[in-house]
């Protein structure tokens, strides 16, 4: 008697075998020399950033809001900065709020671009040729222009960040969603769950959604390292966090008019920034590197 594999039992191998890609994705990731540093520099500044707020006032003995001094002196570890508070106090409480906001934006952004690409790509053509032509047209609006446009009409609040931000990586999202969804629903497993009239949300949550996991990553650590950028860059052109709230992009605008005279102020969050962006980019370089090899070696 001859055994047979049904359709079913097919999408179910398939399936158990892409449930399993993300874990050996992220092994073959940490198997390079560069996500091994990307690692450490992102866990270093992640740990001031997470730990910093936690260790005041005692550690410095001032809070990030109490005056210290006069304004650019060398007092204490790192001096004062313009209105006279502990530079150090400011920097170890200046950075969870901007990873927190990042975060959520981004968060927001893979929501929204993920759910926008699945849904075009998995549509009759004319919605999918609507859905993305109207995402183009989003695509043509500066993402710097936009939220300036937005925050000074909405103001300067952290959900208005967070939204603006979010929103405008959803259409970026989007387009690589919908490219890697594509490649998958014309997939042998798909096509068994269509023909016992499985529902569409359905497919997309349970046989889709785990094959793009690589794409999606790549993905989220690229905007993950803009919104980082774009939260600080906000913040320092005055229309991010406000005072006396400590942010490592407020900072370097309070700090700058005396660079040459008290550069700590700036210098610290510039370059717990930069080592952050830095040690993401390798992070996502080493992921996009491992989806490919994987993607190969299918």
């Amino acid at each position: 008697m001859s055994s047979s594999t049904t359709p079913t039992d097919m999408g179910a191998t398939d399936i158990d075998h892409e449930v399993g890609a993300t874990p050996r994705l992220i092994r073959r990731m940490m198997r390079q020399r560069q996500a091994k540093i990307g690692a450490v520099l992102t866990g270093l500044v992640l740990l001031v950033a997470l730990v910093g707020p936690l260790l005041l006032p005692w550690a410095t003995g001032y809070t990030s809001t109490a005056f210290s001094g006069r304004p650019f002196q060398p007092d204490g570890v790192f001096g004062t900065d313009n209105l006279g508070r502990d530079i150090l106090s400011r920097f170890l409480d200046g950075g969870l709020r901007l990873l927190a906001y990042a975060a959520m934006a981004t968060a927001l952004g893979m929501v929204l671009g993920t759910i926008i690409g699945m849904s075009a790509a998995y549509s009759k053509p004319w919605v999918d040729n609507l859905v993305m032509r109207s995402n183009d047209v989003l695509l043509a609006l500066p993402q710097l222009v936009f939220a300036l446009l937005a925050i000074t009409v909405l103001g300067p609040q952290g959900w208005v960040l967070v939204t603006v931000i979010g929103v405008t990586h959803a259409p970026r999202i989007a387009r690589v969603t919908r490219s890697a969804t594509a490649s998958v629903i014309t997939e042998d497993y798909v096509r068994a769950a269509e023909m016992y009239a499985v529902p569409r949300w359905k497919i997309l949550a349970k046989d889709v959604l785990p094959n793009i996991t690589g794409p999606l990553m790549v993905e989220l650590g690229l905007r993950m390292t803009y919104s980082i950028g774009f939260v600080a860059a906000l913040s320092f052109l005055g229309l991010g966090m406000q005072p006396p709230t400590a942010d490592w992009g407020l900072m370097i605008n309070e700090n700058r008019i005396a660079l040459m005279v008290q550069p700590w102020g700036v210098i610290l969050p510039v370059l717990a920034i930069a080592l952050l962006t830095v040690g993401t980019n390798l992070l996502t370089d080493a992921l996009a590197r491992a989806s490919a090899n994987l993607n190969v070696g299918k």
